[in-house]
């Protein structure tokens, strides 16, 4: 794990918590030192300070995506529905608002590193083929066009659960549920990686005709005829 925090009291308590629960914990005060962290030696995670002098969260976590596809959880004061969805669009895999409690924190630590790096699910094929679409479960990777596009662990999981039930209609709830196990949480997070996986998968996301809104209801993955 690496945490990058410019606050010394966060960062120690959340640094203890990760350690107590059985991971090796590496820390930075400040964004360029995080980035030098993590290329010095790659974090499987990193917990991510929103608001630091220098180079912000946002940033980092921008450098961070084009350098690859490690998980990034957000730290953020900022708790307005705007701010979350910026953090998400950035590519972070998940956000806990301050304060928080370090035990939630721990939870969604070992969730994320959960999707990111295990078989989502034993009922999975080992590829899913739609189209000029090819999700490879296995690898977790995904190609559009022969083209191979990155994806962040929760885009990847939400892409493959909707690609393997074909013409079924979800609502935000039951993603959240079903694809990311979570009981309870905004709304508004499926919808942000909904935009993502677009974005993604779609010739114009503007008018998706692969993941397609079902209004009143939520979402539907519409199989290549």
């Amino acid at each position: 794990m690496l945490v990058v925090d410019d606050d010394e009291t966060v960062r120690e308590v959340v640094v203890s918590y990760l350690r107590a629960a059985g991971h090796e914990v590496a820390e930075a005060p400040d964004g360029a030192s995080g980035l030098a962290a993590h290329q010095d030696r790659r974090a499987d995670l990193v917990v991510l300070d929103v608001m630091m002098p220098g180079l912000d969260g946002l940033e980092v976590c921008r450098r961070l995506r084009l350098a690859g596809d490690v998980p990034v959880i957000l730290l953020t004061a900022l708790g307005a529905e705007q701010d979350r969805v910026v953090g998400l669009e950035t590519g972070a895999d998940d956000y806990v608002t301050k304060p928080f409690s370090p035990r939630e924190l721990v939870l969604r630590v070992e969730s994320v590193l959960r999707r990111s790096g295990s078989d989502p699910a034993a009922a999975m094929p080992d590829t899913t083929i739609d189209g000029d679409l090819v999700v490879d479960h296995l690898r977790r990777t995904v190609t559009v066009g022969g083209t191979q596009r990155s994806f962040t662990a929760r885009e990847f999981d939400l892409l493959a659960h909707l690609v393997t039930h074909p013409g079924q209609a979800f609502s935000r709830e039951e993603l959240m549920s079903q694809v990311w196990g979570w009981s309870f949480g905004d709304s508004s997070t499926v919808t942000v990686h909904v935009r993502r996986v677009r974005s993604k998968v779609e010739a114009d996301p503007a008018e998706p005709v692969r993941l397609v809104t079902v209004w009143g209801i939520g979402y539907r993955w519409e199989p290549a005829s």
